[in-house]
């Protein structure tokens, strides 16, 4: 009964994250194109505080993927199972040139094929993996 409890719970916290990102879902970006843009502005140095429009896409996207990651992985731990990635207690979040390199560190051939969602679920993986 326990476990049909938790199941249902986990069905219906999934179930108000997907509703409340899909339209979210729709406006995610390629990994890949992230990557060139971000780097394109990035190039652009001081210059690039010229570039708001571009800085403001950029971040939006960037807190909407963090925010699908973050609510999916709470959603699996509410359900009793952890997620895909398990970050310690008082985590730091990744500053732009930490999320750039681990974003690049992904091969070119699967960025191109991966949402930023998925693209930032990895680099969680990669940064805090969960101890099995």
């Amino acid at each position: 009964m326990h476990r049909l409890r938790r199941a249902a719970v986990a069905v219906t916290l999934l179930c108000s994250v997907a509703s409340a990102a899909a339209p979210a879902l729709a406006q995610h970006m390629n990994a890949e194109s992230f990557y060139q843009r971000a780097i394109a502005l990035k190039k652009k140095g001081a210059l690039a505080m010229f570039s708001v429009g571009e800085i403001k896409a950029l971040l939006k996207e960037v807190k909407a993927a963090g925010l699908l990651v973050k609510q999916t992985r709470l959603a699996a731990e509410q359900g009793g199972h952890h997620g895909r990635y398990c970050p310690p207690v008082g985590a730091k979040r990744m500053d732009s040139n930490e999320y750039l390199s681990a974003l690049g560190a992904i091969p070119l051939a699967e960025r191109k094929t991966i949402d930023l969602v998925e693209a930032t679920t990895r680099m969680m993986e990669r940064k805090f993996p969960c101890k099995v």
